[in-house]
């Protein structure tokens, strides 16, 4: 690339390259600090909605970092050539297949501040001389901004590249318009997609936290496939590392099949929407499913099969993660942090609507210890299962999905 400043002193360049390596070792902290300020900034609601593509933008922002760092210890103070990896470059095509454009330079223009502070704090601690300070800034300053610059650029060739060539996006598109409640006709939407609407529809959502083990993703989805045989399917690719499926037929497709099929497939995650009818039954199972996929990522639970219609409540608790900590620790007291088993065995006696006969039948255990369980649970807890059954299970619930919730703390 053409240099557009002349390179800088030796001490100067030594000083950078410190700077970048100190700052290398927080990667993840910098990174964090910069992603939701830089997809909020880019403002399309389907960007912000789906964790998956959410997560292949923090990985965007993350390559960023990287690349500017390590070519700044490499070279110090000179131009730094932008980042389009191959995961990048299967980004930028999901983001065209889903119709999404997101504003590029906006959510530079909203990380960029939050970078160079985090830089300035680290020159503040290392420069104790003020010229040398000065220059340091001088030439990192104008690195970091043509950085910005050159990368938005790239990011606009790189999308243009990909809408030109993207043969699926066509089908893509239609069912984005469908997920976002587009005033579609149901011939339509069936003579673009061939896939059946007068049908009941399942939604599911397929996801890796991994970008390397992406190919298990089309095996999970063969083996639903198979699973699932007379049935209707329609799978789409949705991102690099997530796949959306519904599956349909004339009764209510069951979603615990899936469940059988991934089995095998222990690095894959499975989000499950309530059942639905017709066009809206497939906009609206889609919309809860990607809303269970949501919530696992949000609380970094390792769960990997979730039904929305079982965790509908704790997506609704957990919307603020302190919220819901308070909520679990006032409820239960003592017992959020007792043995497992008398939280497991006090929530399978409520849900079993207080018979401790068909509770024990659930849990095979002896009545007896079920009822010695249930006693010392309610005694632990704050709140009384006879005085609030509902806030107890609730918070139960919340523990059972995230076991860490009350040990660890929440930014």
């Amino acid at each position: 690339m053409e240099e557009l400043w002349s390179p800088p002193a030796p001490e100067v360049a030594e000083a950078i390259r410190s700077l970048c390596q100190r700052i290398l070792a927080d990667t993840d902290g910098l990174t964090d600090a910069l992603a939701v300020p830089a997809r909020t900034a880019e403002d399309d609601p389907n960007l912000l909605s789906d964790a998956s593509l959410a997560e292949e933008d923090r990985q965007l922002n993350r390559a960023d970092v990287v690349q500017w760092l390590t070519a700044n210890i490499q070279e110090p103070g000179r131009r730094v050539a932008p980042y389009i990896g191959t995961r990048t470059s299967a980004y930028i095509r999901d983001l065209v297949s889903r119709g999404i454009t997101p504003d590029f330079a906006e959510g530079w223009r909203a990380a960029l501040p939050i970078a160079w502070r985090r830089w300035l704090e680290e020159c503040s601690v290392y420069c104790e001389d003020r010229d040398l300070l000065v220059e340091v800034l001088d030439v990192s300053a104008q690195s970091m901004v043509q950085y910005a610059i050159d990368s938005v650029s790239a990011l606009r060739e790189a999308m243009f590249a990909a809408a030109t060539g993207d043969a699926d996006a066509d089908a893509v598109a239609v069912i984005q318009l469908i997920a976002n409640g587009a005033p579609l006709t149901q011939d339509f939407a069936e003579g673009r997609l061939n896939y059946r609407m007068s049908r009941w529809h399942v939604a599911v959502v397929l996801w890796s936290d991994e970008f390397q083990r992406v190919g298990a993703l089309d095996e999970v989805v063969a083996a639903v496939r198979s699973k699932t045989a007379g049935r209707n399917a329609l799978v789409a690719r949705a991102s690099a590392t997530a796949r959306w499926i519904w599956l349909s037929g004339s009764a209510v497709p069951d979603p615990h099949q899936i469940e059988e099929a991934m089995a095998r497939a222990e690095e894959i995650h499975a989000a499950v929407g309530r059942p639905g009818y017709g066009l809206e039954g497939f906009r609206s199972s889609h919309q809860d499913a990607l809303a269970a996929q949501a919530m696992v990522v949000r609380l970094g639970s390792d769960r990997r099969f979730t039904a929305y219609a079982e965790v509908e409540l704790i997506d609704a608790l957990t919307k603020d993660r302190s919220t819901a900590r308070r909520f679990v620790t006032k409820t239960l007291g003592p017992l959020a942090e007792a043995d497992e088993e008398l939280r497991e065995t006090l929530l399978r006696y409520v849900q079993c609507g207080f018979n401790t006969t068909r509770a024990a039948a659930s849990l095979y255990a002896h009545r007896n210890t079920v009822e010695r369980r249930v006693t010392r649970a309610n005694n632990l807890s704050t709140v009384k299962v006879e005085n609030n059954p509902t806030h107890v299970a609730a918070a139960l619930l919340v523990l059972e999905f995230v076991p860490d919730i009350v040990a660890a703390p929440f930014s």
